[in-house]
């Protein structure tokens, strides 16, 4: 990949990143309830989950998703089960300290913050059909294609630890106007609802129109 491909590609990179998603949600709503320290883990789940899609689509697996109707209706509800169940879990949530004032309050280990954005952005049919159609757009296939599928990762997962860290300190911002239990409710049902709402979207994509 030369640098004028590369210099494209990395332009569409910050488009894909900074447009709003279940990702997006997911770093706003981390940021929201643990504030930037912690929630921030939850972007390296994001990003691994880009990788996740990278790699499927570079070894052919992609392909199958796009071709076969079952794979995709099964990745695509799993991906809409999934972030419904998240949007439920927060509308339900018991409201509480936003933040943990010890290191033995109950909140979500960082781990399984990982895992929660790793899940939003790898079980996403919409991921897979946009890098089958947007990554070959920038592959020289005259040349090996390895570096360049490592260089595409690369930027991918720079522009989103960029952006997810602004959405997660956007959101952390708010922890100090929000203190009142009546407050974190209805910023739990907010980011709970645009869960849902992604998860309802999501369901709407249908594969024959890419």
């Amino acid at each position: 990949m030369d640098f004028s491909h590369w210099l494209a590609f990395f332009v569409a990179a910050w488009a894909i990143s900074i447009s709003p998603g279940p990702g997006a949600v997911a770093a706003m709503s981390a940021g929201l309830n643990y504030g930037f320290k912690r929630g921030y883990f939850t972007t390296f789940g994001l990003v691994m989950g880009i990788c996740t899609q990278l790699l499927v689509v570079s070894v052919g697996l992609g392909a199958l998703v796009a071709a076969s109707n079952t794979a995709f209706l099964i990745v695509k509800w799993a991906g809409v089960v999934y972030l419904v169940w998240l949007g439920i879990a927060q509308w339900r949530a018991v409201p509480g300290p936003l933040v943990a004032q010890d290191e033995n309050a109950p909140v979500m280990r960082r781990r399984d913050m990982v895992l929660r954005g790793w899940m939003i952005n790898a079980v996403n049919p919409k991921g897979t059909v946009f890098m089958l159609a947007v990554v070959p757009q920038f592959l020289l296939l005259d040349q090996p294609l390895l570096h360049q599928y490592l260089l595409i990762g690369a930027t991918l997962c720079f522009t989103d630890l960029v952006v997810m860290a602004a959405y997660t300190a956007m959101a952390a911002r708010l922890l100090a106007a929000l203190r009142k239990p009546t407050h974190v409710r209805a910023m739990n049902r907010v980011f709970g609802s645009l869960f849902v709402l992604a998860g309802s979207l999501l369901a709407l994509f249908k594969r024959a129109a890419l």
